[in-house]
């Protein structure tokens, strides 16, 4: 008897399909075969979801009696009752997983899909508004008149070793508008030149996180992998797409989940942060499993979330900021106003960082009080150029990352201390206890005080300023 089937584990979304493409056809006078019809989505061990199956799936069937070769096409697209063809959340992180496949491949996509696809280089891009452009496309000996052609950057970049990296001059917040607090503007600028983890620590309005925001403009540039994989987070979350090389900034509230912000069934916040910023205003607040949770993601860049059913695996290459009052009523390290803690309230505020929490932390600042003396120093655009002179050093010296996150085989190969650094280091390691990570630390921080004063070896000036910004 006549069916119409789809098997594979295919979610909801697919197994409604059916109906969408019963419409789709008929509308468009095509006749549904009867016929048993069975559609197998393999591997069948995988659950698959989305609707982007609906347009290949209506095409098979509408072209069923057809000879027509479809080895060398991918198609992706979900169909409307009347048979158009839309775009779908998932349709740019296929494609993208193709262009990571670095095979040239032809791809036949809604035209809404087009736009934000068109970026992507060494794809072939076919793009039809419905499912009787899609049949015509297919039996057309000519398929260039629908080809889309690449669209290039139009953004500011800088070539090292053949690679393009992009930045614009664009600072919706800038540091002219922070007065004073110049420890803290100079630990933000070692912060987003080597990509070091920072901690701020001050009174109630005394800049923490006005310094925080306006960091995230004057991060290094991006190569087009990274404005992709920035791309595809925007997808995922369904943002409107944007390609300017401006680095995501993530700052969950702290009555946030440990799931939202870890991440579950879904990916959560610090894996949506990855290559750009994650900021926790009021760190002390949030949950101590969310901020010992936080100890592989800092270390190791990776987030492994295991389920019953599932394991996934989410990167999460972030620039962490933290934000903190020195105590719950946030006075403590104030001259003018009187701390109303008790020892025990402040106890209990300073042990929700743990000492391996805190020895992940690159930058460890406290900030001074306002003063009417205060005055804007150094603009955002200036912090720029450095970060931009900086981050060109570090590549041509041979670095696949930054100094921030370095593996102890690259500490050993580009952090070499001269001999007044090494004794400062001896005798700070015996003073302080540091731990062998918070030794590691210690040099690629002094790594990046070096490049930002044009030194070639980690000099004792380096070391010690980089000492100071340790918490003890």
């Amino acid at each position: 008897m006549p069916s119409f089937s789809i098997v594979g584990l295919g979610s909801s979304a697919i197994q409604e399909s059916k109906d969408r493409i019963k419409s789709a056809l008929l509308f468009n006078e095509f006749k549904f075969p009867p016929k048993k019809i069975t559609i197998n989505l393999s591997p069948s061990e995988i659950a698959k979801t989305g609707s982007q199956f609906d347009a290949p799936i209506a095409l098979l069937i509408a072209m069923q009696d057809q000879r027509v070769d479809f080895e060398d096409f991918y198609m992706f697209g979900e169909l409307g009752l009347d048979g158009g063809f839309k775009d779908t959340k998932s349709i740019f992180v296929l494609v993208l997983s193709l262009y990571r496949s670095k095979k040239l491949v032809n791809i036949l996509i809604p035209k809404q899909s087009a736009k934000k696809l068109s970026i992507i280089p060494n794809i072939n891009i076919y793009a039809v508004e419905n499912l009787k452009d899609a049949i015509s496309f297919f039996q057309a000996q000519d398929k260039e008149s629908k080809r889309v052609k690449n669209v290039e950057f139009k953004y500011q970049f800088i070539n090292i070793f053949d690679k393009n990296y992009y930045f614009q001059k664009e600072f919706e917040f800038d540091f002219l508008d922070v007065k004073g607090q110049e420890v803290a503007k100079r630990a933000a600028l070692i912060s987003v030149c080597g990509n070091h983890n920072i901690i701020f620590e001050g009174n109630p309005g005394s800049g923490k996180s006005m310094i925080s925001k306006r960091m995230r403009y004057i991060l290094h540039p991006m190569s087009l992998d990274e404005i992709l994989d920035k791309v595809k987070l925007d997808s995922i979350e369904l943002k409107e797409p944007s390609f300017a090389p401006i680095r995501n900034f993530v700052s969950p509230h702290h009555t946030a989940s440990k799931a939202s912000i870890i991440g579950g069934t879904k990916i959560g916040e610090i894996g949506l942060s990855d290559g750009g910023v994650l900021f926790f205003d009021e760190l002390p607040h949030f949950q101590k499993s969310i901020i010992e949770a936080l100890r592989e993601p800092l270390e190791d860049n990776i987030v492994a979330i295991s389920r019953v059913n599932s394991k996934k695996q989410y990167n999460t290459k972030f620039l962490f900021i933290g934000a903190m009052n020195p105590c719950p009523c946030g006075n403590l390290l104030s001259t003018k106003k009187d701390c109303r803690c008790s020892l025990l309230d402040i106890q209990r505020y300073k042990s929700r960082l743990s000492d391996p929490f805190l020895d992940r932390i690159d930058l460890y600042v406290a900030m001074s009080e306002v003063s009417k003396r205060d005055k804007p120093s150094i603009s955002s655009e200036e912090m720029f150029e450095t970060t931009l002179r900086v981050f060109a050093t570090q590549l041509k010296r041979g670095q696949t990352e930054l100094n921030g996150k370095l593996d102890d085989k690259a500490i050993e190969r580009f952090c070499s201390l001269d001999k007044g650094a090494k004794d400062i280091m001896d005798k700070a390691i015996e003073n302080f206890s540091l731990t062998y990570r918070g030794i590691k630390k210690v040099q690629k921080v002094a790594r990046t005080i070096a490049d930002i004063e044009n030194k070639k070896d980690i000099d004792s000036r380096s070391i010690l300023e980089a000492l100071s910004y340790r918490k003890r």
